[in-house]
């Protein structure tokens, strides 16, 4: 019984051995699977990978060649341009030659006429120096005129006497007859002298009243257009600035003084600036309007021009912009007149002048009369 006892219990002890060998042959087994099955996903997943890569590349590429192609196209257009700004440059050149061409011409015309003024006016100097000695000619002759009748009054006196004597004494010497025959025909020959020296005074006498006359009425309707030019002008000019004091002449520090109208700079521009400011541009723009009403009745005789003087005060500035006064006032007033000629107003008939500290309306010292000299004044005058 012991026997078979222990026949049992070794037998029961072999079989846990197979099945832990079996066991752990199967987890190896599962665990190569195991790593086989990662490493195909991981194989898979770089294949994946690559091909997407492969196809951002291909992507890439095909924008490459598009950005390409677009790049040909521009460089085309560019081309084209350029050929078209080398044509047009070039016929600017020609134009500029044409116009180089007309200057001179313009130029020699000048050259020409001033030559001609120089020339009537050495002509009118030389009338003007035989005028004036025509009239000396004739203060001489006319002198001479009254030495030759004081002498013929004193010949006629003698002959006077001389007849009295032959009254007297009838009875005379041959000598003494041919005497008086002599002074009888001197003072024949001295009447017919006296007589063409009087008519040739007369006649330079008429020549130089004529000369005078047409000097006199010259200078006269010289005149006479000038005032014209200036009232007709003026006129203007009254109308002009009665159109400015309807539009302008409540505003603050804004003023008409004579035949000038002035804006205080804080207007137009700030402290130490030449740049016009939005208030300042709004009544530029006003002013530019009433004076283009005003443009179209000036006649086209008339060489009319706006002046845009600047003025500063006392105080001296200097910065690299500004070095002194002068600079500042000259920008100011220049800043004014670019802003006019941008509201279509011919430049031809626009100047910008600047006057720095050195025209002050009032000499004083405070700040009250400083902002006074700090102004700009416009004055429609004659060129």
């Amino acid at each position: 019984m012991a026997n078979t006892v222990s026949k049992n219990y070794r037998r029961t002890d072999i079989w846990p051995g197979f099945v832990d060998a079996l066991a752990t042959l199967l987890m190896v087994i599962i665990f190569l699977l195991m790593i086989f099955v990662i490493s195909q996903f991981f194989m898979g997943y770089a294949l994946s990978g690559r091909d997407q890569a492969l196809q951002k590349l291909e992507e890439q590429v095909t924008e490459l060649g598009e950005l390409l192609s677009l790049e040909r196209k521009n460089n085309e257009k560019l081309l084209t341009e350029l050929q078209a700004s080398l044509s047009a440059q070039n016929t600017l050149r020609a134009k500029a030659a044409a116009l180089s061409s007309e200057n001179t011409n313009y130029k020699k015309r000048i050259a020409s006429l001033v030559l001609e003024i120089n020339n009537a006016e050495k002509l009118l100097k030389n009338k003007q120096l035989t005028i004036s000695s025509n009239i000396t000619q004739i203060k001489q002759l006319s002198s001479q005129g009254k030495q030759l009748q004081e002498q013929l009054s004193g010949l006629r006196n003698k002959m006077t006497i001389k007849d009295l004597q032959l009254g007297k004494e009838r009875k005379l010497s041959k000598s003494a007859l041919d005497r008086l025959a002599m002074l009888n025909r001197q003072i024949r020959t001295l009447k017919s002298q006296l007589n063409f020296i009087s008519m040739a005074l007369e006649k330079s006498e008429i020549l130089a009243k004529k000369r005078r006359v047409k000097i006199a009425n010259l200078g006269k309707r010289l005149n006479a257009a000038l005032a014209s030019k200036v009232q007709e002008l003026s006129r203007y000019r009254s109308e002009f600035f009665g159109e400015l004091r309807k539009v302008l002449g409540s505003e603050s520090g804004i003023q008409i003084v004579g035949d000038r109208f002035v804006f205080q700079s804080e207007v137009l521009f700030g402290r130490g600036s030449d740049q016009l400011g939005r208030p300042g541009k709004i009544q530029i723009q006003q002013l530019s309007k009433t004076l283009k009403g005003i443009m179209v009745k000036i006649p086209p005789q008339i060489d009319w021009v706006l002046r845009v003087d600047g003025h500063t005060d006392q105080i001296p500035i200097k910065t690299s912009r500004f070095p002194s006064n002068w600079e500042l006032s000259t920008a100011r007033a220049i800043s004014v007149v670019k802003f006019l000629i941008d509201q279509d107003i011919p430049a031809t008939n626009l100047a910008a002048t600047g006057f720095g500290e050195f025209q002050p309306i009032n000499p004083g010292k405070t700040e009250k009369d400083r902002r006074q000299n700090r102004r700009i004044e416009l004055k429609l005058t004659q060129r």
